[in-house]
């Protein structure tokens, strides 16, 4: 009897370890890098580091990084310093691996194929990732041919078949197709939550506001559900297309 209730303490013991770890293993915590020493060239080889160069890559691949995208980067960089034990040594050299990645395309092969060896066995991190990359992408509205290219080939290297490549840029490009760009510019205010009397200054402050709030935080999807990205997407874009209806209006 005794040795009974020890195999079942055993087997319980065991499957809360493996549901532990299944729940908890495509999640990032500061304890994971509390003992990571932090120079530029360990964090550029590290997966977050991997991500943020092929983000740079993917954010210039239309030939300039717009200002949406440029937003959502730098509160990427405040999501993935904010792991580390000091944030602020960690987003500066993030915004210096992001600054030589964006201007050098060719490399492209070789970052994405690293990230693929650092999350081999996480395939839930690599969609997460693809996923932002895709997001990122369809952020202004449009996806460029020279976008989708480049996506296509960090799919291949991350291993997505071409169906589940498709699918992705389906799911987050159905959206745009029926965005807030046919909407009204009072629409667009209310959005915002203005009103026509609003100035410049406080334009730009409350879309800044609503981008921090709503941007697709990758490291927090990590644990969320598949329609988390999807949603970000969706929400952003309908704040992006209001302020440019809005910018246009005034010829900011």
């Amino acid at each position: 009897m005794t040795q009974i209730i020890i195999l079942v303490v055993v087997i319980a013991l065991f499957y809360w370890l493996s549901r532990s770890f299944s729940q908890n293993q495509h999640t990032y915590s500061k304890s994971q890098f509390s003992g990571f020493k932090l120079t530029k060239e360990n964090l550029a080889y590290s997966e977050l580091g991997l991500f943020v160069a092929l983000s740079a890559k993917v954010a210039k691949a239309d030939g300039r990084v717009d200002e949406l995208e440029a937003e959502l980067v730098s509160n990427m960089f405040s999501d993935i310093s904010a792991l580390f034990p000091n944030p602020e040594a960690t987003k500066k050299m993030l915004k210096e691996i992001f600054d030589e990645e964006k201007n050098a395309p060719h490399n492209i092969d070789p970052v994405a194929q690293a990230l693929y060896k650092a999350l081999e066995n996480d395939l839930h991190k690599r969609q997460k990732m693809m996923e932002f990359l895709v997001h990122l992408s369809y952020i202004d509205g449009t996806l460029s041919h020279a976008e989708e290219e480049m996506l296509r080939v960090i799919a291949k290297h991350l291993h997505f078949g071409e169906a589940d490549f498709a699918s992705m840029l389906e799911r987050f490009g159905s959206h745009h197709r029926h965005s807030l760009k046919e909407s009204s510019i009072d629409q667009a205010y209310i959005l915002l939550g203005l009103t026509a009397q609003a100035t410049n200054d406080e334009v730009k402050k409350a879309y800044r506001a609503l981008v921090r709030e709503y941007h697709p935080d990758i490291i927090k999807s990590q644990g969320a559900s598949d329609e988390y990205l999807k949603e970000a997407t969706e929400k952003v874009q309908d704040i992006n297309a209001a302020y440019e209806m809005i910018k246009k209006s005034r010829g900011m």
